[in-house]
């Protein structure tokens, strides 16, 4: 590795960080957050719609202070781009050094892998069966990948089938013959763009479990907000995810209300009671934290010194 600060590309990120470190790490994060030694600011959301938003996302733990300037601009992809895009910059909190740069898009879709497969696991039935990811882009993609790192068979389904079918080929997943069959896994995550109810009432079945992970931003909704109120729900904060996520819409509805949600660190920590019962039906509600990204750059650099990494010199 040259002097200067270390640059990780996409690939870099992930070949420094496999799903299964990814996913350790983001459990240690949850815990971390949840007993007060990681900190993090509220995410700054900056609108452009209706085009797409930036977001500001701080963090401070383990030593580190993180940034990450990241995008979502939905209808990229019509036009040879990708939806996010942006940069984890990386500091030493002691004196504020810069320690690294990170590819954003890489970081967002590994701890977003690592976040659903965690909560799923955590909240599942213990004898649950397949996985099924309904969303085949980049994060998608990720939560696939993780699925099957875990030795889980995994459907995937996506609205564009050529795409679905690429993707389950690349990652070794099985491309669901319909909606209809990927909402009958066991544990079900949406990764979609948010603009449709995935989710409708009375859809979820006793004993299954889903991770919304595509309502990230205002506007968006991944499930209804009457099959958020019969279900025990689960988020990964409730400040963020009250005020941004699927949960947003089921709260001003005054459907659900603080005390019916719990947060998964919580439950990670030991200090919350996770599934009651194999007929309970759970739903984790995600908005992504920079806790996250923080956990993910920190597994990066664990490793930088066995990478050739370009570096940037300021």
């Amino acid at each position: 590795m040259s002097s200067g600060i270390p640059l990780f590309t996409g690939s870099h990120v992930r070949e420094a960080v496999s799903p299964e470190r990814a996913l350790e790490a983001a459990r240690d994060a949850f815990v971390a957050y949840a007993r007060g030694e990681w900190t993090m600011p509220p995410k700054v959301y900056v609108p452009a719609y209706p085009a797409g938003d930036f977001r500001a996302m701080p963090a401070l733990g383990a030593g580190h202070a993180l940034l990450k300037w990241v995008t979502s601009f939905p209808g990229n992809p019509a036009v040879g781009l990708p939806t996010v895009t942006g940069l984890v910059l990386l500091s030493d909190a002691s004196n504020g050094m810069p320690k690294a740069v990170l590819d954003a898009a890489a970081v967002t879709a590994l701890r977003t892998g690592a976040a659903a497969v965690l909560a799923a696991e955590t909240l599942g039935r213990a004898d649950a069966g397949a996985g099924a990811v309904i969303g085949a882009g980049v994060n998608g993609e990720a939560v696939a990948r993780t699925f099957v790192a875990r030795g889980r068979r995994v459907l995937l389904w996506d609205v564009d089938r050529a795409r679905a079918g690429e993707v389950a080929r690349r990652v070794g997943a099985v491309p669901a013959q319909s909606l209809e069959e990927a909402l009958e896994a066991d544990l079900l995550v949406t990764v979609t763009p948010g603009r449709e109810i995935v989710i409708r009432e009375g859809a979820l079945r006793p004993g299954q479990h889903a991770s919304l992970m595509g309502a990230d931003g205002p506007g968006k909704a991944e499930i209804a907000v009457g099959e958020l109120a019969r279900v025990r729900v689960f988020c990964d904060d409730w400040e963020q995810a009250s005020h941004n996520g699927d949960l947003v819409h089921a709260v001003e509805a005054g459907a659900v209300v603080r005390e019916d949600v719990t947060e998964l660190g919580a439950v990670l920590s030991g200090d919350a009671e996770g599934r009651r019962g194999n007929e309970e039906v759970t739903v984790f509600d995600s908005t992504g934290l920079a806790i996250q990204d923080l956990a993910i750059a920190l597994a990066a650099i664990e490793r930088a010194g066995e990478l050739e990494l370009p570096a940037i010199t300021l």
